[in-house]
């Protein structure tokens, strides 16, 4: 869900850490950090991944520069694109015969379906994901 539903002292706590960790490693290019909120507002960082990861799918459909743009722009030394998010989305990935739906995830408002092409079905194999937009909120 995009924006997440956090409190900005959480949201600054995330942000303060990612950087961190990008910078301990040396990144140049793009990582995505999986993080737990803990009840008294900590964080826990749960996977970080140095390159384009499926929890921040939902930037192709929602921001102005999704986070492949941002890659290749990186790679080919021109200069980043923005991260303004022009829509809210929620992100589902789609397992298994969930992609079989797509005729109906293509008929609602707002979603954008996205199938890996993978010729074969199987239980907990990820075959595509879909975006669902919203009007932007005034959340960060």
């Amino acid at each position: 869900i995009a924006p997440a539903e956090i409190s900005a002292k959480v949201a600054a706590k995330a942000e303060e850490t990612a950087r961190h960790i990008a910078g301990e490693i040396g990144l140049v290019g793009v990582m995505g950090v999986e993080m737990f909120v803990t009840r008294d507002e900590g964080i826990l960082v749960n996977e970080m991944a140095p390159r384009p990861h499926n929890s921040g799918h939902w930037t192709i459909d929602a921001c102005l520069t999704s986070q492949f743009e941002q890659l290749a722009r990186i790679v080919c030394g021109l200069p980043l694109g923005s991260t303004e998010r022009h829509s809210d989305a929620e992100m589902k990935n789609l397992i298994g015969d969930e992609a079989d739906a797509w005729p109906e995830i293509l008929a609602e408002p707002g979603a954008c379906l996205h199938l890996y092409g993978k010729a074969e079905s199987r239980p907990g194999r990820k075959m595509g994901h879909v975006t669902r937009l919203k009007p932007r909120s005034t959340a960060v």
